[in-house]
């Protein structure tokens, strides 16, 4: 998979990405945010690589892919679609804290949902987040998520105040 935007490139992981993956992992928002997502080793993150590209030629997901600046080819995120519950999917995304505020976040959401949603075959995607996560509640809006609901609810193991919205194919 390729898809290209104005400033981006979201392609499929390779193996050497391990040390942008492990580099972008480390800032305080994704340790805050979603901290089963932080690879503390290169090793770490390369395990973690070599599993997301062993997803590409499944249905199971997750499927993740890195968000390259498209002039450089530097690695400065991801953005993924991942199984949730009930059969439903779920968008994740994480652009490293350098790169924050430059609408990277949205403009690689914006450009992979359609495209995700027909390989997957849905019509619907879902956002979830911390609702004290106001980056990720923008991006979401701004990508044409609507407010499911806010409200205790179950995010990694514990209930905590959390924002759902979806994301319906036009």
């Amino acid at each position: 998979m390729r898809i290209e935007t104005e400033r981006l490139i979201i392609a499929e992981f390779t193996a050497d990405m391990a040390q942008a993956v492990h580099e972008n992992s480390l800032d305080e928002d994704n340790r805050r945010f979603v901290p089963d997502e932080v690879f503390e080793t290169v090793e770490d993150a390369r395990e973690a690589v070599e599993f997301l590209m062993s997803r590409y030629s499944g249905t199971e997901g997750p499927f993740t892919y890195p968000v390259l600046i498209k002039d450089s080819g530097e690695n400065i995120g991801y953005v993924q679609l991942v199984p949730f519950e009930d059969g439903l999917w779920e968008i994740g995304y994480h652009i490293a804290k350098k790169y924050t505020g430059k609408g990277y976040a949205s403009e690689a959401v914006r450009a992979f949902l359609p495209v995700m949603a027909d390989a997957a075959g849905i019509s619907e995607i879902y956002g979830v987040c911390l609702s004290d996560n106001t980056a990720s509640k923008h991006v979401l809006k701004k990508c044409g998520f609507e407010t499911v609901s806010e409200e205790i609810g179950d995010y990694q193991g514990e209930k905590r105040p959390v924002f759902r919205a979806v994301w319906k194919k036009p």
